[in-house]
């Protein structure tokens, strides 16, 4: 498998002389790969700039635990190479529906289940190469781990939604699947739940994800057999099959379990489904509507009708923030308005990148 061809490829030239023409013409660009998250952010913008011919691996090594894959590549693909080997993704992107894109899940920055414990995309991203907004191509970081000059450069693009550039090609670092994973239920009520998420997470136990809805509290252990039955003794509870528990950890990392199934026919009918982003030792927040709580507490999903004012101050007094994640009326606005001083730095940013503003406008900050 060859590494991302220069512009004499035809796929990648033809991405270029759209991206120059554009900024010839100032047209707004929208960045499409899989639109698997065209919910996720402010509304987009543009004329259609498809990625779909970015596609396939163009290295993998097992053994060195890192792929190069290009952007347009279907995640499902990837994750059926690595899952072929024994190795996946560890911090579980969302795949919302079939079809997403690895540059999607680079440029969205989401993460699932597990990114308390294992980190997120940001924290897998050795490499990438991008096409400004000069249309040129830049290359960041490196193949392999020991070669990550440039490594927080690449890091920028996780969660920046395409508003940088046109990610190209991602190396990734991949973990293996771990030897033992057993789920655990316990019920109890939130505070509860987040009190010993908490305590335990302060212990030296295999932890790979938490959740709380609707007076349960379930926690996946993963990793050698000895410690996962020995965690498992420790914090009691009830075994969950194998079968159900994995359905309850997919359906929570593509939210279609039953919680964000009934968010997204309430956001239908006109509510809003929230995700708030707290210190993990946060009290229940009092705050109407459904919640569920991940990430040993740090992640609190709500769905309720209650004004944006009322969710981003409920998390801002936490020392948190909120994001409208789905919802019909963004008008005030999907992500926590930014203070000057970030204001400047995006900005600043945006300029360095796409000095004509041409890629996905206003899509992660209205005015950038």
């Amino acid at each position: 498998m060859d590494a991302l061809p220069a512009t004499s490829s035809p796929a990648l030239a033809a991405l270029v002389e759209r991206v120059q023409a554009a900024r010839a013409s100032k047209t707004p660009l929208e960045i499409r790969g899989g639109r698997t998250k065209a919910f996720y952010g402010e509304e987009p913008r543009g004329e259609p700039l498809e990625v779909a011919s970015l596609t396939g691996i163009s290295s993998y090594e097992p053994s060195e635990l890192v792929v190069t894959v290009r952007a347009g590549t279907p995640l499902a693909e990837l994750e059926a190479v690595l899952a072929a080997q024994g190795q996946c993704l560890p911090f579980e992107p969302p795949r919302f529906a079939a079809g997403g894109s690895v540059g999607g899940m680079v440029a969205a920055g989401l993460a699932g289940p597990a990114r308390a414990a294992v980190g997120g995309v940001r924290d897998y991203l050795l490499g990438a190469t991008l096409l400004d907004g000069r249309g040129e191509l830049l290359s960041f970081g490196g193949r392999v781990m020991k070669n990550v000059a440039g490594y927080d450069v690449s890091r920028v693009l996780a969660g920046s939604m395409g508003t940088l550039g046109l990610i190209c090609e991602v190396s990734l670092k991949v973990l293996p699947r771990p030897r033992a994973v057993l789920t655990l239920r316990l019920e109890t009520d939130p505070a509860g739940a987040i009190r010993r998420f908490n305590e335990w997470a302060g212990q030296p136990l295999p932890i790979d994800a938490t959740a709380w809805w609707d007076g349960m509290a379930v926690l996946r252990l993963a990793g050698a057999e000895a410690a996962v039955g020995a965690a498992a003794q420790k914090i009691g509870g009830e075994v969950v099959e194998d079968a159900l528990a994995v359905a309850f950890w997919t359906g929570l990392r593509d939210h279609r379990d039953e919680f964000f199934v009934g968010a997204g026919k309430a956001v239908a009918a006109g509510a809003a489904l929230w995700r708030l982003s707290v210190p993990a030792t946060t009290a229940p927040l009092k705050l109407s509507g459904e919640q569920l709580v991940e990430w040993g507490g740090a992640q609190r999903w709500l769905c309720t009708s209650a004004p944006a004012a009322v969710m981003r101050e409920a998390a801002a007094a936490a020392g948190g923030h909120a994001v409208l994640f789905r919802g019909r009326d963004k008008s005030a606005g999907a992500f926590a308005p930014l203070k000057p001083v970030q204001f400047k730095i995006q900005r600043e940013l945006k300029r360095a990148f796409d000095p004509d503003a041409i890629f996905n406008p206003g899509r992660l900050t209205p005015g950038i």
